[in-house]
């Protein structure tokens, strides 16, 4: 079985190590993703951004993800991406879990992690 990833140039891969989403066992396992911007909300859509690009890299979309990690240091501003979450997964929502957590730096208000079926 090959295993193929899938880089997105953020600034961390080559620090710590990692890709942003790896292709094997019949599945696209895409890396916990942060995006810009000075909102949870901005946050939200631009990591929901570089996850699509990795989806579509990979020949998938947010219909195929089956798994979704939402990891936010105050989880009193989830509810604020929820519209921005329902219109992503439209139709086809994963299963979800949300943690309350510390991320990578303090700027960084939301971190997505999902697994979706391969084509």
């Amino acid at each position: 079985m090959a295993i193929r990833r899938i880089g997105s140039g953020g600034e961390y891969e080559p620090k710590i190590g990692y890709c942003r989403a790896v292709v094997a066992g019949g599945f696209i396992h895409v890396a916990g993703t942060c995006g810009k911007g000075d909102t949870v909300v901005a946050q939200c859509k631009d990591a929901l951004r570089i996850i699509a690009s990795a989806l579509e890299e990979a020949g998938a979309s947010f219909a195929d993800v089956v798994r979704v990690t939402y990891m936010l240091p105050d989880r009193a501003t989830f509810q604020d991406c929820w519209p921005v979450l329902r219109e992503a997964f439209g139709d086809n929502p994963p299963a979800a879990t949300m943690i309350e957590c510390n991320l990578i730096t303090p700027d960084d208000l939301i971190e997505i992690e999902v697994t979706a079926l391969a084509p």
